[in-house]
């Protein structure tokens, strides 16, 4: 049975994830930092496996992936954003941000990389977000911890594909996930009629994306937008 292993699994798109893989018959587990009653409930649905860690300290990261199955896909999902103008974050919250969003990828890959390559298989997959290739205003640190999980796919990807591990990124437009929340009514309209689809992303969308790049044997190094049409490059 292939397990998969994922990052911010208890809700949003990480949720949506454990729950499509889960479908498959696959071996899932994930973790959390925060929402342990989320975490139980979703283990309870789909029979995951779900275990509280803070990606962004790779000891405890290497110490949970050591105590599991090999990982053949992985899924980093966790990341958190900021919204404010740049001259109102703090030094704190900047470092945070790039701790989460990027050095929990860092932690991850470290910690599933020798399975993999001892393997001589693996897949590798990030979840950015479409503001790391477009940017956007009062959110230029999360846009800028974006940008570089798209240059560290790309890395690794080359990298890492000689040892037959392929590494991919989704990268998500307006999704409804709580990451969205502080956005009015108003807001996520005009960003639906803005969207060539009609529509914003649901979590379901970009786990679908996730689905199909962890069954694509020729794929690796790719950015694929998920955000219907709203940012076509």
């Amino acid at each position: 049975m292939p397990h998969v292993f994922l990052t911010g699994g208890s809700r949003g798109i990480g949720a949506a994830a454990v729950r499509r893989f889960a479908r498959e018959g696959w071996r899932v587990s994930f973790c959390y930092e925060n929402n342990a009653a989320a975490a139980r409930a979703l283990s309870a649905e789909t029979g995951a496996d779900g275990f509280r860690c803070d990606v962004s300290d790779p000891a405890a990261v290497k110490t949970l992936i050591s105590s599991l199955p090999p990982v053949e896909v992985l899924i980093n999902n966790a990341g958190i954003s900021h919204v404010g103008l740049i001259s109102q974050i703090t030094p704190a919250q900047w470092d945070r941000l790039f701790a989460v969003n990027v050095r929990g990828i860092y932690s991850t890959v470290r910690a599933v990389l020798p399975a993999m390559l001892e393997a001589g298989s693996g897949c590798i997959l990030n979840v950015s977000s479409m503001w790391g290739q477009v940017g956007a205003s009062c959110e230029a640190a999360y846009s800028a911890t974006k940008g570089a999980v798209d240059a560290l796919t790309k890395a690794l990807a080359k990298e890492l594909g000689p040892s037959g591990i392929r590494v991919n990124a989704v990268s998500p437009g307006m999704i409804d996930t709580e990451m969205n929340a502080h956005l009015s009514a108003e807001d996520v309209q005009a960003l639906a009629d803005e969207t060539p689809l009609g529509r914003i992303g649901t979590p379901e969308d970009v786990a679908e994306a996730l689905w199909m790049l962890s069954r694509s044997p020729f794929v690796t190094g790719q950015i694929l937008a998920v955000n219907g049409g709203l940012s076509i490059t």
